[in-house]
C-alpha cells in the first residue's frame, strides 16, 4: 500500500509506524544504518537537518521504497491513509509539482 507524504512530520510517522511494526527499536534502526538514535529519533519527529543519504540508508534499511509523483488533486485525506497503515513492506509517496 503506498503512503502520501508531503512534510517532514508525516514521513517520521511513517517511519516511526513502520519501526514499530518491525518491532525495532531507534537504537537498533540506527546502529542499521551507521548512525544515533537521536538522529532516528529527530527523523520520527519530523525535525529538519537530516542528510538526504542518512534519509535513504533508513528507508533502506526498513525495506521500504521511494516513488516521486505528480501531486494530484483528489484522492483520500491523509489522516484516512495513515489510519489504514496494514502493509508489511509499503511505498513512501513523495509528491512533486510541475512548474
Amino acid at each position: 500500500m503506498a503512503h502520501i507524504v508531503r512534510s517532514p512530520k508525516q514521513l517520521g510517522a511513517l517511519i516511526h509506524n513502520v519501526r514499530i511494526q518491525r518491532n525495532l527499536t531507534q537504537q537498533a534502526l540506527a546502529a542499521s544504518v551507521g548512525t544515533g538514535q537521536k538522529t532516528i529519533s529527530r527523523i520520527e519527529g519530523g525535525q529538519t537537518g537530516t542528510t538526504l543519504e542518512t534519509l535513504f540508508r533508513v528507508i533502506a534499511a526498513l525495506d521500504l521504497d521511494v516513488q516521486i509523483a505528480p501531486h494530484s488533486k483528489g484522492g483520500a485525506d491523509l489522516s484516512e491513509i495513515f489510519g489504514k497503515w496494514h502493509a508489511a513492506r509499503s511505498t513512501i509517496r513523495l509528491p512533486i509539482r510541475s512548474s
